[in-house]
Order: C-alpha cells, then structure tokens, then sequence
C-alpha cells in the first residue's frame, strides 16, 4: 500500500487505495439522499423551522458547510502530487488546473458570495449542516486527487482519455460549465429581487408611517416568473446541474468523481424540488402554480 503524508496520512489526502475504497462509497450517496422522497421534513429553506433548538443562523451555516468543498480540492491538489511518482517535474498539465479552477470559481459564487449577498437566509439544521460538510469534503477530496494526479496527469493522458476529439469535448464542457454558472446566478439574483423589492416595499411603508422597524424578509416568498421560472420552480437547481454535466464532459466520461458529483447533486436536490412545487401549490394555490415543473422540464 502506498502512503500519504498530509493533515490526515494517507486520508487527507487520500492514497490510491484510499482513493478507490472512497468512491465506491461515495458511488452509493443517491441511496442515502433518496430518504428525502420519504420525509417531508427539511430544515432549511422554505421548510426551515426557526424556533428549533438544533438550528444554526443560515450565513455562519452556510459559509461553513460550504467553504470546505473548495479548500479540500484546493488542499488536495497543493499537497498530493509531489508525493506521486506519476507527476511530471513540470507540474500538472492546464487540463487540471483549469478543471480546479471552475470547481473554484463555481464555490467562490456558491460558498461566499451568495450568502454574502443574500438579503435574508433562514436558520440551518445542524443534521442539514452536518451533512452538507460531509458531501462538500468528500467531494472536494475525490474531484481534488482525481486532478492531482489519480486521473490524467500529463497532456497525452488527457488526449487519450478524452479520445477521439479531445479539445472539442474539454472546450464544450467549458462553455457548458460557463452557461450553467451565469444562468444559475441569474435564478438566483431573480430570488434575492423577490425580498429586495419586499424590503423596498417595507422601508417605504414604515417611513410613510413613521415606524422605525420592519417585520423583515426572512420568510417572504413569491412566485418568481423570470427567466426558466415562467415554465419551472427551481431552475436554479437545473441550471446548476447543466453546470456540473459540463464540468463532467470536461473531465471525460471515465471521471467516476464528475460522475458521482453530477449524480449526487441531482439525487440530493431533486426531492426537494418535488416537495418544494408541494410547498408552493399548498401556499400559493394550484391554480397560481399551473402546469410549472418542478426541477426538470417535461419530467418532473
């Protein structure tokens, strides 16, 4: 067995044993996150319940529960490859470090910046938080050795396992990734509008009146209606999925790390667009929500 030195030897990061007993594990995530199909609870979001003792404020929350998705590839791949004989002496080939850097960039948005910038955020479940590490760290650890060099490591391994058209499949991949991410911003941006004009609504009612406080945003909701929203309810949940099946393109079709990414983030965010469109027809009227899909149009 190879060894590892790192934060946790062998572990953090992973040796190549490590590695493979890692991805079979994290092949069978869709199992664990098909329990939501049977629970109507979720302690976060729409469906968070504030008054719980278990919750976390939702910034804090979702800052820590996300941030270590990025910093475990990041950390991965400065430390991995000088242990691993399959490194060339000129580094990692700009397949990888551009592949570590969408997985970057995306996080830089997702991690921080968007709670940063989000007018409210509800209170987190520790089990929700709790979790969600769980799935950033591990991912972040298998996409991270996947590019330090348990994948391809020079430009002719990338020109094989991308074979037969190797630039074309990384650049549409790219320019997948790249339309995922601006759409995904952009639903995103429609909701935070939704309480920004609340907010708005708030101020201007409270100075007409002369009341200094507001009753807040935390848990005002609207039916969006642009964009993919005019045809489904969580396209921000779509459009980050067409985000991460471009990174997998990018990364080959033989990426099992790409694929359990892709895979798992739409086995673990499909449910609860499913009991979101509930949550809506049951606030807002079936008439109002019409013949929207939940996540997936034409499907679901």
């Amino acid at each position: 067995m190879t060894t590892t030195a790192g934060l946790i030897p062998n572990w953090y990061p992973p040796n190549q044993e490590n590695y493979h007993l890692i991805l079979s594990l994290w092949q069978w995530y869709p199992a664990f996150a098909s329990l939501q199909w049977f629970l109507s609870w979720y302690g976060m979001g729409k469906t968070s319940v504030p008054s719980s003792l278990f919750n976390l404020p939702g910034r804090p929350a979702w800052l820590t529960m996300e941030i270590p998705g990025f910093l475990s590839l990041l950390y991965t791949l400065s430390t991995l490859p000088p242990q691993l004989p399959s490194t060339p002496s000129s580094g990692l080939p700009y397949q990888n470090k551009i592949l570590a850097s969408l997985f970057v960039i995306h996080y830089l948005y997702r991690a921080i910046l968007y709670p940063l910038i989000a007018p409210s955020m509800s209170p987190i479940h520790l089990l929700v938080w709790f979790s969600a590490l769980t799935f950033q760290v591990t991912n972040g650890v298998c996409i991270g050795a996947f590019l330090s060099g348990y994948g391809p490591s020079t430009s002719s391994e990338w020109a094989a396992y991308l074979s037969p058209f190797p630039t074309l499949q990384f650049s549409v991949g790219i320019i997948i990734f790249y339309l995922g991410l601006l759409a995904n911003y952009y639903h995103d941006d429609e909701l935070r509008n939704i309480r920004r004009r609340e907010m708005d609504r708030q101020a201007r009612v409270a100075r007409e009146s002369g009341k200094k406080d507001t009753k807040g945003v935390d848990k005002h909701y609207e039916i969006p209606q642009a964009g993919l929203f005019k045809i489904m309810l969580f396209p921000h949940y779509f459009v980050e999925w067409i985000e991460w099946f471009g990174f997998w393109v990018a990364c080959g079709w033989g990426c099992v790390p790409a694929r359990c990414f892709f895979v798992n983030e739409v086995a673990s965010m499909l449910p609860r667009a499913v009991s979101g469109k509930k949550w809506y027809v049951e606030k807002f009227g079936e008439e109002k929500i019409g013949k929207k899909w939940a996540a997936i149009p034409g499907v679901w």
